[in-house]
């Protein structure tokens, strides 16, 4: 059976870098096919625009699609399902869609949309990654420019939900994998600490709190966490209710590593994954993938980890000319032990 387009879903108020992440994603994709869906509407539909002239094959204009008609939690079957659709029926799909959303809308909504039949089979939801202006958030607010963010509630009148900005604060981060605290460069290393820590605290366990700025952080720590979103929404909800139906440090681009380690074949995968999360959660590891041979097994074994959850499935048989090891990339934060690290996933 082919495997899921993946998609991520990129939240957060106005303001809070997500244009400007994306940006630096498109122009370090390695020539990736992705595809763009942009919900921005009215006067303020500007980032089309400028994602546009990011001059990078990964995202030619075809690939770039503006949802204009409002909020898009609010306008799932009129305007997203058949957009999806869209890029979904192309000779050639894209292989990962980016979903950049509103500042008002509502994650929970979204994310659910890809259970939707139209779509279910071909597409999932690989991670939420919701950005935070560290600035602002530091100062008790919820974006730079409050002000704003009410301008752009009122220039959309298909919005059917006046959730308050902190509950709909809540809600950004109860949905996410992964939460992007950005312009630290406006913060101390102490109010960084201190606002990474409070973000971690809130969010559900295992939701890796990462900081930049300028939105610089590595495609292989923004995609690929492959956490299939739709089919856990009962955990993504944050307290209240609508009626919609760590390691943390400041960090740039260039304040991340990643190192292979090769190692024989195992014998148990469900011991393997034990020890994996264990080494994940004493290295303070982002991400850790690879493959491994399993004894007796013929068909090679896919990990991947995001945090301390570990998942696997036999992908394929091993070629008669493939050797039979098991071989792991480790992604963290410049200054991983590499040696212990090496050494706990050899053992």
């Amino acid at each position: 059976m082919a495997r899921k387009i993946p998609a991520t879903v990129i939240t957060g108020f106005l303001g809070s870098g997500k244009t400007t992440l994306i940006r630096h994603l498109l122009a370090n994709a390695g020539g990736r096919r992705i595809a763009l869906i942009i919900n921005e509407f009215g006067d303020l539909g500007v980032d089309g625009e400028i994602l546009k002239g990011c001059g990078d094959a990964a995202c030619t204009e075809d690939d770039i699609m503006e949802l204009s008609n409002g909020c898009i939690c609010c306008t799932v079957a009129e305007d997203f399902i058949p957009t999806m659709q869209k890029l979904l029926e192309r000779p050639e799909p894209p292989e990962h869609i980016i979903i950049e959303t509103s500042g008002l809308a509502l994650p929970q909504p979204l994310v659910n949309a890809f259970n939707w039949p139209e779509i279910s089979t071909r597409v999932t939801v690989d991670g939420v990654v919701t950005v935070v202006d560290g600035r602002a958030a530091a100062d008790g607010q919820f974006a730079h420019d409050l002000a704003a963010v009410e301008a752009q509630r009122a220039a959309d009148d298909t919005l059917d939900h006046e959730t308050p900005l902190s509950e709909l604060f809540e809600d950004q981060l109860a949905a996410a994998d992964m939460i992007v605290v950005n312009k630290t460069d406006l913060l101390s290393p102490a109010e960084a600490e201190t606002l990474a820590a409070r973000l971690a605290g809130g969010a559900r366990p295992g939701v890796q709190v990462v900081q930049t700025s300028m939105g610089r952080l590595p495609t292989e720590v923004l995609l690929g966490i492959e956490a299939r979103a739709e089919s856990d929404m009962a955990n993504r909800h944050a307290p209240h209710h609508h009626h919609h139906d760590h390691d943390d440090h400041h960090h740039d681009h260039d304040d991340f590593e990643s190192f292979a380690v090769v190692r024989g074949e195992i014998a148990d995968p469900a011991a393997f994954a034990e020890r994996l999360a264990e080494v994940i959660r004493a290295h303070s590891i982002l991400r850790l993938k690879g493959f491994a041979a399993v004894s007796g097994k013929p068909m090679r074994l896919t990990l991947q980890a995001v945090g301390p959850r570990v998942d696997s499935y036999f992908d394929r048989p091993f070629t008669h000319d493939e050797p039979r090891e098991t071989r792991l990339v480790v992604i963290g934060h410049t200054g991983l032990d590499r040696a212990a690290i090496s050494a706990a996933l050899q053992a």
